[in-house]
């Protein structure tokens, strides 16, 4: 393993103590409301890392299923998706960075800027409005429902052979990753949108792997930093998606590995795009009610 690699999972590893000690301070302060993890939250976090492991990612399908339960709050969605899906992504990775060979600079390159995206858009994210959250997610969502169908449909790029990039496909691919990275904070996913783009400029399909999983493994907890400060995170659910979400990782990766994924992306894609439509929904109740507000 190349020395970039073992600098960036000793970065990863250090970030990671931060989290987990911000966490901690969070909990103590009561930043967030201290309520205790449910078996709804850790099957929720498993089920949805297992799918992340699989490639299909995690922050739609979770979306979805919070606003089927009805809980939490549609303001602490964005918090609660980068705090409690980091354990899982940080297992990934370390798994995909030290066994696929993509390019070092390139790799580091994205999971930088990516990360600097995250900490820009959670720090906009923290101070957002229910309803702006809401309508933010409910196009996130619907957009993630797009990327599954065009998956299945093979519309997706099939990539190249590289393991790299140079000159202006480089420049443009670091400075994409930091738009993606700061979107990561209002709940869109980043795993669609990186791989068809890293698919058009020639990169070898699994070596973005490494990337998406790098890129989300440092951002969640550098995001969750500003989501501690204000508390917009739910912090028994966060809980839950660990501990659930640990398991269903290791399991996608090291037992399952594979799976008809084209089955999983149509039911994926039809339960996110209801769930889009009900935020989009609640987001004009929120306006149909400030209006009224304001009249009384």
């Amino acid at each position: 393993m190349s020395g970039a690699k073992i600098g960036l999972i000793a970065a990863l590893v250090v970030v990671d103590i931060v989290f987990a000690l911000a966490w901690l301070r969070a909990a103590r302060r009561g930043t967030a409301v201290p309520e205790r993890p449910t078996i709804g939250d850790a099957l929720i976090g498993f089920v949805t890392a297992f799918l992340d492991g699989l490639g299909i990612g995690s922050f739609a399908p979770t979306t979805a299923l919070f606003k089927f339960r009805g809980r939490p709050r549609d303001e602490l969605i964005p918090g609660t998706l980068n705090v409690g899906h980091n354990a899982a992504a940080f297992v990934e990775t370390v798994v995909f960075v030290t066994v696929v060979a993509v390019e070092p600079l390139l790799l580091v390159g994205m999971i930088a800027s990516a990360t600097l995206g995250a900490w820009l858009g959670a720090g906009v994210v923290s101070g957002m409005s229910r309803r702006r959250i809401q309508l933010f997610m409910g196009v996130a969502l619907l957009i993630a429902s797009c990327f599954f169908i065009m998956a299945n449909l093979g519309a997706f790029p099939a990539g190249g052979t590289a393991m790299g990039l140079s000159g202006w496909k480089f420049v443009f691919a670091v400075s994409v990753s930091l738009v993606l990275g700061a979107l990561m904070t209002v709940g869109i996913g980043a795993y669609a949108p990186m791989m068809v783009m890293l698919a058009l400029l020639g990169l070898h399909p699994l070596g973005a792997f490494p990337i998406m999983m790098g890129a989300c493994g440092m951002l969640q907890p550098v995001a969750s930093l500003q989501f501690f400060k204000s508390g917009r995170f739910a912090f028994g659910a966060s809980v839950g998606l660990t501990l659930g979400g640990i398991i269903g990782v290791l399991v996608a990766i090291f037992i399952v590995k594979q799976l008809p994924l084209t089955a999983l992306r149509w039911l994926v894609a039809g339960v996110v795009a209801y769930a889009a439509l009900a935020m989009l929904q609640s987001a004009r109740h929120e306006s149909v009610s400030r209006a009224a507000a304001v009249v009384e």
